[in-house]
């Protein structure tokens, strides 16, 4: 699938809620957006894992800006996209590379968080 492909299948999956078999829930949101220097894809996202008591386990989002590390790879650099791994979670950088990219990282990670809240890996 190629990239403007890619873009338009997420964009299509804008309010998507899907009730897994396991008690668990994911949820799309995706529109467009103007381009800027902190949204150069121009795609406002939000991706979320919940349980059955509608608690956010894992997230993929661009919804505001994160606090970098003074030193290190994102020192000085406005962080809009980012992940949390937990419901308490302020978030660490995610780095959007492409639509399908970003998808399949989002599958995978939620089948790691579940696996480990459930002890099954």
């Amino acid at each position: 699938m190629d990239e403007h492909n890619g873009l338009d299948y997420i964009l299509s999956l804008h309010g998507t809620r899907v009730n897994r078999e396991d008690d668990y829930w994911w949820k799309i949101e995706a529109w467009t957006v103007t381009h800027t220097a902190f949204i150069p894809h121009g795609i406002r996202y939000n991706l979320t894992l919940h349980d059955n008591h509608n608690t956010r386990f894992f997230s993929i989002d661009n919804a505001h800006a994160i606090k970098t590390p003074r030193k290190g790879k994102f020192s000085g650099r406005v962080v809009y996209d980012r992940q949390h791994d937990t419901p308490t979670d302020k978030g660490s950088p995610y780095e959007f590379h492409s639509a399908c990219q970003w998808v399949e990282d989002f599958f995978t990670r939620i089948d790691e968080v579940i696996r480990k809240r459930e002890n099954r890996g």
